[in-house]
């Protein structure tokens, strides 16, 4: 089984892809949006803020409760399921991080 996908994970990603368009900063001009996938399900998630709008950037707390594994004591988001994957979606399609840097490298090169 494939272990939780934690806030942790997330930054650790961040920092990881920072400089390059496996970033929500990086990418938006080309068309990806911060988004999840269940590969599990298949199902992909777009980020989205606690309130449904969507993020500029991935962000836990707006998944939907299924793919929820865990919380703090005040109700925030602390891990999803070990299927889950950050990455993004462009025309219905879900890019994981390397793929959408390697996309927007070749789209805006340097």
């Amino acid at each position: 089984m494939p272990r939780a996908y934690t806030a942790s994970r997330l930054e650790f990603q961040n920092r990881r892809f920072r400089g390059t368009g496996g970033v929500s900063a990086n990418n938006r001009e080309v068309g990806f949006r911060p988004a999840f996938i269940d590969h599990s399900t298949g199902i992909i998630y777009c980020s989205r803020n606690p309130d449904g709008t969507l993020a500029p950037c991935h962000r836990l707390d707006g998944l939907p409760p299924e793919l929820v594994e865990a919380r703090d004591a005040e109700g925030r988001v602390t891990a999803l399921k070990g299927s889950v994957e950050a990455g993004f979606v462009r025309n219905g399609r879900f890019f994981s991080r390397e793929e959408a840097a390697a996309a927007v490298a070749r789209e805006k090169p340097v």
